[in-house]
């Protein structure tokens, strides 16, 4: 196979031996997965052509070369995070390369590991919530009081849903408006409920009762199920979730019990609570974690200058007295 530029650079051969002899290490004495395989030999190719049309191959290409490739792939619109892996491959290929004397250098090491942005959390909109809430109402009988106080848990108090399906019915103390949840290491933490999370837990808690009869003093989960663990599990409340979200009208994949845990958090944050005490409740150890949500402050910073400051009023702008 032949690369030729297209700024009138001679073609040259590109040879790939030099990869699939990598390809084949990662594959025999790492037991690397065959998606893995696929996606370095792709990042392996693509380095390869560009390097041939500036005249290199796997034995002379340099840290310039590397550069050059990175900086045309960031113009075609590669993202960090790609970026991030097409260098770990090609890291791991000039390592290969050293080790077997191939090369008697690493280029790779001169080039600095590209800075990815923490990914913003998906939440719903506050009216999103409040249609699924209204879907979990409408189901019949138990499913719905069921589903109902689970919605309404998640949604006042942040949990995990580990934390929430696993709630054991002590959790709910004696008027069931503070949870007792156990955490991450085993941590205790207490969580505030709001009113309609009490009632759909009350309301719960009554319907529990009926349904186990006289089991229910041997029974220690809130939630509980036919399931391995007695309660039920994350999988199943994530599908309750995405049929909820059907009945909704929303896409069942922006539904999850994690981005319900993220709604908490953003709504909490743009109706005036502070970071501290959304990690509390959130039940982070670090601060750092917490402030993924400042997206939300953010944007509540900049309405309030809007709002509130003098010159972003309508017809105030301009109206300066000139020094």
């Amino acid at each position: 196979m032949r690369a030729g530029g297209r700024d009138g650079t001679p073609a040259q051969p590109v040879s790939f031996r030099h990869a699939e002899a990598f390809l084949e290490m990662l594959a025999a004495e790492r037991g690397a997965a065959r998606n893995t395989l696929d996606a370095y030999g792709r990042d392996l190719r693509g380095f390869l052509e560009y390097a041939a049309r500036r005249g290199r191959d796997a034995v002379s290409a340099d840290a310039d070369d590397l550069r050059g490739w990175f900086k045309a792939q960031a113009a075609a619109g590669m993202s960090a995070r790609t970026a991030a892996r097409r260098l770990s491959a090609l890291r791991q290929f000039f390592r290969f390369l050293y080790a077997e004397a191939v090369r008697s250098d690493d280029p790779s090491l001169a080039i600095d590991r590209p800075k990815q942005g923490r990914p913003l959390p998906r939440y719903l909109a506050e009216g999103e919530v409040d249609r699924l809430l209204a879907a979990a109402a409408d189901l019949p009988g138990p499913r719905g009081v069921r589903t109902t106080a689970l919605l309404e848990i998640l949604y006042a108090t942040g949990l995990r849903v580990s934390e929430l399906v696993g709630l054991p019915l002590s959790a709910a103390g004696r008027d069931g408006r503070v949870l007792l949840v156990q955490g991450k290491g085993g941590k205790e933490r207490m969580v505030p409920m709001t009113e309609p999370a009490t009632d759909a837990l009350a309301a719960w808690i009554a319907v529990r009762r009926r349904l186990l009869g006289g089991g229910s003093a041997s029974n220690p989960w809130l939630f509980p199920s036919r399931a391995a663990d007695g309660h039920l599990t994350r999988v199943r409340f994530g599908q309750i979730l995405k049929e909820l979200a059907i009945e909704a009208g929303i896409a069942p994949r922006r539904v999850s019990p994690h981005v319900l845990r993220h709604s908490f958090a953003s709504h909490l944050l743009a109706h005036g609570a502070d970071l501290r005490s959304l990690q509390q409740m959130l039940g982070h150890s670090d601060i750092s974690t917490t402030q993924i949500y400042t997206h939300v402050l953010a944007a509540r910073l900049r309405r309030l200058v809007e709002i509130a400051h003098p010159l972003a009023r309508e017809g105030v702008a301009g109206t300066r007295d000139a020094d």
